[in-house]
């Protein structure tokens, strides 16, 4: 099933059917797909350029410590 076609079906529901389908979608847990897509990039190297460039930077003294990471 599609998003356009979960909308439509959500859109001919009664309204409290579409309070049941709210309070269901309030427990799945999106904040994975943030994960995942984190996950994704690693993998498929979107970071390395900019890992690189930040290591760069720390071994030219170009960084300082975090506040409370001080030695």
């Amino acid at each position: 099933m599609s998003v356009t076609e979960i909308l439509n079906a959500v859109r001919k529901l009664g309204e409290t059917e579409k309070n049941e389908f709210l309070a269901g979608l309030g427990e799945i847990d999106f904040h994975d797909a943030w994960d995942r897509q984190i996950d994704a990039d690693i993998k498929a190297g979107r970071f390395d350029r900019l890992a690189e460039e930040a290591l760069a930077d720390h071994r030219s003294g170009k960084t300082r410590p975090f506040p409370g990471d001080e030695k």
